[in-house]
């Protein structure tokens, strides 16, 4: 998903799926050592249990994914409500230069062999770029405006349905909470460790983030 100047970590990975009983699944990753992941192009885990998603190989996408299926929709009703939060950092070589991003993903499959790095963020092709088909849906932190697909700047958080054309995209930040809950804007590729909140429910999907504060994982 990035370029060879940036390093990408996963730090810290919840998920909790509302279940349609009284019953929650939910799992939590305080490091990803023991996870067993499904990782696939230059996807690793570090000693220290980090997921690295790309290394200095150009051109390269990687991809890590639950290791075994979650069911979002059963076979009769809605699609079920969920919430997951993760925290990461990108780190760039040079911190005038970014590349295009990184994306929280739910795919009915793995096998995102055909998706291309640089601007398709590893998630799709220009033959399957808005296919209905897809069945994606993707938050994307993403750091170059591509007017193809009509990013509204080169530092933004956008929620893509089956298409890199989000359906709806803000500027990278957060409201203070302050009396004045200003805007806080936050540069993506700073490497400085961040953390995204995504919620799902009735057909609503809400992203949030704020710089990461240490044991503050809720």
């Amino acid at each position: 998903m990035m370029s060879p100047i940036l390093t990408l970590f996963y730090f810290f990975l919840f998920l909790k799926i509302a279940t349609c009983g009284v019953q929650n699944n939910n799992f939590t990753f305080n490091g990803f050592g023991g996870a067993k992941l499904d990782l696939d192009g230059n996807a690793s885990i570090t000693p220290e249990g980090l997921l690295l998603l790309t290394n200095a190989t150009r051109l390269m996408t990687g991809h890590a994914f639950h290791p075994a299926p979650l069911r979002f929709k059963p076979p009769t009703g809605e699609t079920l409500s969920f919430s997951t939060t993760f925290v990461f950092a990108i780190i760039s070589e040079y911190s005038e230069v970014s590349s295009h991003g990184i994306a929280f993903l739910v795919s009915p499959t793995v096998n995102l062999s055909t998706a291309l790095p640089n601007q398709w963020l590893g998630l799709f092709n220009s033959e399957n770029n808005c296919d209905a088909a897809n069945h994606v849906l993707a938050v994307e932190l993403d750091m170059i405006e591509n007017p193809e697909f009509a990013d509204i700047n080169d530092n933004h958080v956008g929620i893509d349905v089956n298409c890199l054309n989000s359906v709806d995209s803000r500027p990278a930040g957060y409201y203070s909470g302050s009396a004045t809950d200003q805007f806080e804007s936050l540069n993506l590729h700073s490497g400085e460790p961040m953390q995204v909140w995504v919620d799902y429910a009735g057909g609503d999907i809400h992203a949030t983030q704020r710089y990461h504060i240490p044991g503050s994982n809720a």
